[in-house]
C-alpha cells in the first residue's frame, strides 16, 4: 500500500479482483445453466408453435421403449393412474401435468395415456415438443 501524506495509508477499494472471479461464475453458469436441464433424456417432436414448459407442473414421460416416468420416477403401467392420483392430491388444484412422448412412440399409446391421465382426474394437460429451428 502507499502511503498518503496526511493520514498515513490510502484506504481505496481496489474491486478489480472482485468483479474478474464474479465475471468467471457468471460465465460457469452460462455456459452449465442448459444442461441442468431435469428428466427424461426422449427424442421430441418438433414444431414451431410449442409452449414453454411451466416447471410447476407434473412431466409424465413416455420413453421410446413405452417405459412410462413420473417427474423421474420410473412406474409401472398398471400403476399408473393410481401413481398419478397419489401426486396429484399433493399438489394445489388445477395443475397443469406436461406430457413428454418420444416422437418414435405410436400416437393410439400416446392416446391411451392421454385417456389416462384424463381418467386419473387431470383436467389441464400440455404436450412438450422442441422448438422447430428449421432446419
Amino acid at each position: 500500500m502507499k502511503a498518503n501524506k496526511d493520514k498515513g495509508l490510502i484506504q481505496d477499494l481496489n474491486i478489480t479482483n472482485l468483479v474478474d472471479v464474479a465475471l468467471t461464475i457468471l460465465v460457469v453458469f452460462i455456459i452449465t445453466a442448459p444442461m441442468m436441464t431435469p428428466g427424461i433424456d426422449v427424442s421430441l417432436p418438433r414444431t414451431d408453435a410449442s409452449l414453454p414448459h411451466d416447471e410447476e407442473g407434473i412431466t409424465v414421460t413416455i420413453r421410446e421403449n413405452r417405459t412410462l416416468f413420473i417427474e423421474n420416477d420410473k412406474i409401472n403401467s398398471e400403476k399408473f393412474e393410481s401413481a398419478l392420483k397419489e401426486i396429484l392430491n399433493n399438489k394445489p388444484p388445477g395443475v397443469t401435468v406436461y406430457l413428454r412422448a418420444d416422437k418414435s412412440i405410436d400416437y393410439g399409446f400416446v392416446i391411451e395415456i392421454v385417456g389416462r391421465i384424463r381418467k386419473a382426474g387431470v383436467n389441464e394437460l400440455g404436450l412438450v415438443a422442441e422448438i422447430y429451428s428449421g432446419k
